[in-house]
């Protein structure tokens, strides 16, 4: 809804008549067509065009390969994160490095499946071209 300001603005020009002219070879003064003057506004454009301005990222294919090395960056955080900013005792390395390799293990096929999951939406935007 607009607010009070807007509506008054545009009161405000609606208030005024314009009067759309141009001259023609002869130097009279000919009125425009008011269906000439407006432009379709870019929303308006590109509703018609069917599609946005941006183009399309392009999505890889999932792989295992490229899950897996993602998991393993993953775990090697969690070691970091685990050791070094959640220490809770000494001699729990061990126990953190562990707990590590756990979460990255169930990081990797969760990083497929979003992969996956992006791929498929990427050839439905695409209608599958690639």
């Amino acid at each position: 809804m607009p607010s009070k300001k807007q509506r008054r603005r545009r009161e405000k020009s609606r208030r005024h008549e314009y009067e759309y002219v141009y001259v023609d070879e002869e130097g009279q003064e000919v009125e425009v067509d008011p269906a000439e003057i407006r432009k379709p506004a870019a929303k308006e454009e590109r509703r018609r065009s069917g599609g946005s301005s941006r183009p399309v990222r392009k999505a890889n294919p999932p792989s295992w390969s490229r899950a897996i090395k993602r998991g393993g960056f993953f775990a090697a955080l969690f070691v970091v994160i685990f050791t070094f900013v959640l220490p809770h005792k000494k001699s729990a390395l061990p126990a953190s490095i562990g707990l590590a390799l756990v979460y990255g293990a169930a990081f990797v096929p969760m990083i497929y499946l979003t992969e996956r999951m992006a791929y498929r939406a990427y050839l439905r935007r695409t209608k599958g071209q690639s």
